[in-house]
């Protein structure tokens, strides 16, 4: 397995790519350090003792732990990196979320819109359910960078897995991350993207095609489940990533429900007949 790299991705920024790629997580989990003489540390990621070594490697001066949300990939480092370093670890917990990282213990819970300062730089705290009801984004206001986590990926899209996930949420938090100003999106899997207005938009649109797409199908069907759908919705898609999928279709036949465009009765969805 090839060493994990330290990465300078600006005056401010280093970035670790975890040796945990996969279908899911692409080459692997992002961490970012920002800062260089009261370091934060975004995303320690999954457990794993030769990541945290690395973390620790990178820089001595490490103040606080940011955790963008509690998936397994993401903030499960956190413990590792504690149990080294006496620092705070902040991120944010809801109801639907707080099993899904058992070992998360925040200090504090972040809000949306509140600002951390720190002598060198600040970050400000953005709360983009969609992907996770708890995912938070950070942007760098020095730089204008936003850290995304999973809220934005670099190439691939972003799993929207109900009942935690939700697409509604999902598209509403891209728009909102326009009114931002920023030039530059740090995700927390793949590489930096330019654009981040753009890629936003073009996130929108796509899931907007798709869900033109579902809302097809089931027309057709006049009744239908994820199961039942999946293989038309999403025809362009390997079949083996179908599993995957069914979550994401899940998610978009919830948020026509939720507007009103479709109906549910038991698990089946169906289509009112009216558009």
């Amino acid at each position: 397995m090839e060493a994990e790299k330290i990465v300078q991705i600006s005056p401010l920024i280093k970035r670790i790519t975890a040796a945990n790629g996969s279908v899911f997580t692409g080459p692997g989990t992002n961490t970012y350090l920002v800062g260089k003489e009261d370091v934060t540390v975004i995303d320690p990621g999954p457990a794993m003792e030769e990541h945290i070594d690395v973390i620790l490697a990178a820089s001595e001066n490490i103040k606080q732990i940011l955790v963008t949300h509690t998936h397994p990939d993401h903030s499960p480092g956190t413990r590792l990196l504690q149990q080294k370093l006496d620092v705070p670890a902040f991120g944010m917990l809801t109801e639907s979320s707080k099993n899904q990282d058992m070992t998360f213990s925040p200090e504090r819970i972040l809000k949306d819109g509140e600002v951390l300062d720190m002598e060198e730089y600040s970050l400000e705290v953005v709360h983009t359910p969609g992907h996770a009801s708890n995912h938070l984004c950070f942007i760098l206001r020095e730089e204008k960078f936003i850290f995304t986590g999973d809220h934005v990926m670099s190439g691939s899209t972003v799993v929207i897995g109900p009942p935690d996930g939700s697409m509604k949420q999902y598209i509403d938090s891209l728009n909102k991350l326009k009114n931002y100003d920023m030039e530059k999106m740090a995700p927390g899997h793949g590489d930096i993207l330019e654009s981040p207005y753009q890629v936003a938009d073009w996130i929108i649109n796509h899931r907007l095609k798709r869900e033109e797409k579902v809302f097809s199908a089931l027309k057709d069907a006049i009744r239908g489940t994820p199961e039942s759908l999946v293989e038309k919705v999403y025809a362009d898609v390997d079949s083996s990533l179908f599993p995957i999928a069914k979550a994401s279709l899940l998610a978009h036949l919830i948020k026509l429900e939720e507007d009103q465009v479709i109906s549910k009765e038991g698990e089946e969805y169906i289509w009112e007949g009216t558009s």
